[in-house]
């Protein structure tokens, strides 16, 4: 008996809603990352940084040691069917939050097999912990570049890479930027000089300074102890800011002195001649620049884009002595990570810096009928065996409706394979110039093989 088969049943409605602080970004905003990355990675190697990739996780003990609110910042990973007892253990497990803990750990772990000093660098994704804003985000790419070295480092190093960073942002669609610099002994120094002890939490409170202002910062540091003759001193000190050496006869006109103060005045005046000589007007010595990870010891900076100072820092970074050491070698370094998600939160998603188009593909290969699809595939081989990215039109529609296809992805030529011994043709769908062409030979004006970034006028509207 035969029995009418039931229907296969309807796929279920799915409501899809985004996560708040992990972006995603459509096709042509993807190429702009893109392009900004190769930029980016490009200068790196022009300056002999080597690519490393480290895992995306770590030890969370190994995590909470990098300063005092890093357990708020740490996402915590295990699996779904752990015990509880076993997320809280020795060996449970978080994303990391930067990129600079994990490459400790990698030169511990490799030291034996890298060549010191040793230059690295890194773009890959990190998670943060915190609540999702403009600009912040909970999953972002970062781009690191760090020199590392075993037993001392060399301070030539500190005024190199933002050197570097001013080298890469020059090439990017950013406009005007300044690299603040600071050096951690010089606050160390200072309010050792003037009797505040808690060196670490007063610098804490200092690097919270731009977000709550001068007389809720004086407020907090009377709070954690110090007179308030103390207080306006942290805060003079921190107003000083200069674009030459000036900096260094200012913090000595507050009158305080000490061995630590001297040696910080130093390694900042080094940094600060340097970018003097090779990039004029763009370091800047400010010393209100504090950095919150505790594993700061030296220069430290923070890269602000000029007229959008309230974003904040898109790239930042500074040595650090003692984050790595098994016990009988130290490896200090020195590190600058720019902040890839939340440069182009600004730069794409609020300036409207695009692709200029929505795939890489140069030509589209048109086809008369599906017959012909073998002798497209062809076509599109000898033109991608040059360089040229090529597809195949997906279907063997009118002409026309080919022509819109490749207009809407942004796609600037359209290819027509020649019948009955007539000669192929390519036509640039923007001026309308159709030309006999060979697969073989042809190739686009070098600005249309690939896509390029399109940055509206002005710039950072």
């Amino acid at each position: 008996m035969n029995q009418t088969p039931e229907p296969a049943p309807r796929p279920r409605a799915e409501k899809v809603t985004p996560l708040s602080g992990f972006p995603e970004f459509l096709p042509a905003d993807r190429i702009a990352e893109q392009l900004v990355l190769d930029v980016i990675r490009r200068t790196f190697e022009l300056h002999g940084f080597a690519s490393i990739e480290t895992r995306a996780v770590e030890p969370v003990s190994r995590l909470l040691g990098s300063g005092e609110d890093a357990d708020k910042e740490i996402y915590g990973i295990h699996r779904l069917a752990a015990r509880s007892e076993e997320r809280g253990s020795d060996d449970a497990l978080g994303l990391h939050f930067d990129l600079t803990v994990p490459f400790a750990r990698y030169v511990l772990e490799n030291a034996g097999k890298l060549a010191f000093p040793f230059r690295r660098y890194q773009i890959q994704k990190v998670w943060r912990g915190e609540r999702p804003q403009e600009g912040r985000y909970r999953e972002f790419t970062q781009a690191d570049i760090d020199v590392v070295d075993a037993g001392e480092l060399a301070p030539h190093f500190e005024a190199e890479l933002p050197l570097v960073i001013a080298e890469v942002f020059r090439q990017l669609p950013v406009g005007d930027f300044r690299i603040q610099v600071n050096n951690r002994r010089i606050p160390e120094g200072f309010y050792l000089g003037i009797g505040v002890t808690d060196v670490v939490a007063t610098l804490r409170i200092v690097d919270k300074l731009d977000k709550i202002g001068p007389q809720r910062t004086a407020d907090l540091l009377v709070g954690s102890g110090l007179s308030q003759g103390q207080a306006e001193q942290v805060l003079a000190l921190a107003a000083i800011r200069s674009e030459d050496l000036s900096f260094v006869e200012q913090v000595r006109a507050l009158g305080v002195e000490h061995p630590t103060l001297d040696s910080g005045l130093d390694a900042l005046a080094a940094v600060i001649r340097a970018g003097l000589d090779l990039a004029p007007g763009t370091l800047v010595a400010d010393l209100r620049i504090a950095r919150g990870l505790d594993y700061y010891t030296g220069t430290v900076y923070e890269t602000q884009l000029v007229g959008h100072e309230g974003y904040g820092s898109v790239c930042s970074g500074g040595r650090y002595d003692t984050l790595a050491s098994d016990g009988r070698t130290t490896y200090p370094g020195v590190g600058i990570s720019i902040g890839v998600s939340r440069l182009l939160g600004l730069v794409v998603s609020r300036w409207g810096v695009t692709a200029s188009r929505s795939t890489p593909t140069c030509v589209l290969v048109a086809l008369a009928d599906e017959a012909h699809r073998p002798a497209a595939m062809r076509t599109a081989a000898a033109l991608r065996s040059r360089g040229i990215p090529v597809e195949v039109a997906p279907a063997a529609a009118r002409f026309g409706k080919q022509i819109r296809y490749a207009d809407r992805r942004g796609i600037p030529y359209v290819w027509f394979s020649g019948t009955d011994g007539a000669a192929d043709e390519v036509k640039d769908i923007r001026s309308g110039e159709q030309v006999p062409a060979d697969a073989g030979a042809w190739l686009p004006p070098e600005e249309d093989l690939h896509p390029s970034l399109v940055v509206p006028e002005p710039l950072g509207t």
